[in-house]
């Protein structure tokens, strides 16, 4: 009777063997292709071993308070900013230029420098706000 249980045929595969080979595969299949895949190739150009010396082009007149007007960091008369911004703009006929006015400044400042800036034909003119959200 053990001989006859001996050569009975197997009712169920053992797939166990086979998902081992298969999980194999599929990982040397990533690798294979992760390390195949490089990019595109590529000249690169090379950078300058001199830092830039240009200035920012940017011009920012800054009001204060009590109605004193800045530009950059320098304090200058209305004169003396009309002057200066010619200046500017002969270099740089889209001379870029902000506004900063301080908020309990009158109202009449901030227009004179608009005004200004109409009279010099400076177009590209930006005004500094405070996000009101914190």
């Amino acid at each position: 009777m053990k001989l006859q249980e001996e050569n009975a045929a197997y009712d169920e595969i053992n797939v166990t063997p086979m998902l081992d080979l298969a999980y194999v595969l599929l990982i040397v299949f990533i690798l294979m292709t992760t390390a195949a895949v490089q990019g595109i190739t590529v000249n690169l150009p090379k950078a300058s071993d001199t830092p830039s010396l240009a200035k920012p082009q940017t011009k920012a007149i800054t009001i204060t308070a009590d109605g004193t007007i800045f530009l950059d960091t320098i304090p200058v008369s209305m004169e003396l900013l009309e002057s200066t911004l010619q200046q500017y703009k002969a270099v740089n006929p889209a001379l870029p230029v902000v506004i900063k006015g301080d908020a309990a400044v009158q109202y009449e400042k901030v227009v004179g420098v608009l005004a200004l800036l109409a009279k010099l034909d400076i177009t590209q003119i930006g005004l500094v706000t405070q996000n009101l959200t914190k």
